[in-house]
């Protein structure tokens, strides 16, 4: 395992829901994100605060607010983490332990995703955003 990822990120402990589903509440300091991953069942977060960035493996980068639903299909591979000058705070949930951590997400490969979409998409006024890596 790579490891959870880059930057200030503050991870409580104690959040099991059951025993099959899991929900964090995650706080990122600005430019800070997780590793690649991928989860067995899928993952939802729930943007609290801040300005989300998420992205699929090949996919294109969005941006999340607060109030904002993201849903990543099972097995895809994808990162998140905040903005470069904004905190982010998100309720992560999943079931299952089933997280593959993959590689850090490079600050090459963190800026080159905010170079390649200046009007990045946005997932404020839907209620669900969803994105596969063939997007």
């Amino acid at each position: 395992m790579v490891g959870f990822g880059l930057g200030a990120v503050e991870l409580p402990l104690g959040d099991h829901v059951a025993d099959h589903a899991r929900a964090d509440m995650v706080r990122f300091a600005p430019g800070a994100r997780t590793a690649w991953h991928s989860h067995g069942l899928g993952q939802t977060l729930y943007i609290v605060e801040g300005v989300a960035l998420i992205q699929a493996r090949g996919g294109q980068l969005i941006e999340a607010h607060p109030g904002d639903i993201v849903h990543t299909p099972p097995g895809e591979e994808h990162w998140h983490g905040a903005a470069p000058d904004r905190f982010m705070v998100h309720l992560a949930m999943w079931e299952s332990d089933e997280t593959t951590w993959l590689e850090h997400v490079s600050d090459a490969e963190y800026g080159a995703a905010r170079r390649q979409a200046p009007g990045v998409p946005s997932c404020s006024g839907t209620p669900s955003c969803r994105w596969t890596a063939a997007r």
